[in-house]
């Protein structure tokens, strides 16, 4: 069966089809599943090459805010540092440091909850054993596991249900 001109099955093995006029083409299923595979895997450019017809995909990055964190020293203070509310809040520098922090192994969404109608796996205060689950982050439609790695009392949740976060990124902190 023929199809305007293609042979089915001819070209490589993503679909790309020969047409014996016009030299070879692409099938436009292909550069759509190629995009897709750019926001799945959060890529900006993406380029094969098979039999001949090379295809390269390129996503512009929309304006989006990004978070730089720059190593700060701290300036010499003559006065005591102050122990009330504004001393619990770190720099992230600092978040990435603690012995107790949990960070994603991955870029993807966090949820603190097995579904959306269960109650979240940790709260501030639980007590959590080293190899508890304590968060999920879901990456290319998968949902991975966050385990705690030390034993002892969930301080803080640095992280919002559904939220997006990146590799390396400071989820938790356990003391």
């Amino acid at each position: 069966m023929k199809r305007s001109g293609h042979e089915p099955g001819a070209g490589n093995k993503f679909g790309a089809a020969k047409q014996a006029s016009q030299g070879q083409r692409v099938d436009i299923g292909q550069v759509r599943a190629l995009a897709e595979i750019l926001g799945v895997m959060d890529l900006s450019e993406i380029e094969i090459e098979e039999g001949g017809v090379r295809i390269r995909v390129t996503r512009h990055a929309t304006a989006k805010a990004t978070q730089m964190v720059l190593p700060v020293e701290p300036a010499p203070s003559p006065l005591p540092h102050p122990s009330g509310p504004a001393a619990a809040e770190q720099p992230s520098v600092l978040l990435a440091e603690h012995p107790g922090v949990v960070k994603s192994p991955m870029v993807g969404t966090v949820y603190r909850r097995p579904s959306p109608e269960a109650k979240a796996f940790v709260e501030v205060g639980a007590e959590v054993k080293a190899g508890e689950r304590v968060l999920l982050v879901e990456a290319m439609k998968t949902f991975n596991d966050i385990v705690a790695h030390r034993s002892g009392t969930v301080a803080e949740i640095l992280v919002e249900d559904g939220q997006p976060v990146e590799y390396g990124e400071p989820l938790l902190i356990i003391e």
